[in-house]
């Protein structure tokens, strides 16, 4: 599967964001999709995971109540919505893909998006 990430770009803070993320090829239904960022100088920070049919979803503590995740399957379509922008959310955005039943750690990942810069000015 090819991941495609869109919707990034330079906001202020308390702003919204809506990130997409199309996947091209066979089985968008078979993966579990997860939303990554990475800070400058720092390792890739887990987001959220969606289970393939979307109805779990897992978030981590640093966005859980500010950040939504969901999926399209009939559009193979991830989304990020991410409300309250805070100077410190600016990092590259990543959507990735995984056959696993579980997906905290970016290892548990195959296939991984192009990423998508969030800049976020106080």
């Amino acid at each position: 599967v090819q991941l495609q990430a869109s919707g990034g770009g330079s906001v202020q803070a308390g702003d919204s964001l809506r990130l997409s993320c199309a996947a091209s090829g066979h089985g968008f239904r078979g993966y579990r999709m997860g939303w990554f960022r990475q800070a400058p100088g720092k390792e890739r920070a887990f987001l959220a995971t969606l289970s393939r049919d979307g109805r779990g979803i897992y978030y981590s503590d640093s966005v859980k109540g500010r950040f939504t995740a969901s999926r399209d399957n009939g559009k193979s379509t991830v989304y990020l919505q991410m409300n309250s922008l805070k100077p410190e959310d600016t990092a590259v955005y990543y959507c990735a893909a995984t056959t696993s039943i579980v997906g905290t750690q970016a290892t548990q990942y195959t296939y991984w998006g192009q990423g998508t810069q969030v800049t976020v000015s106080s």
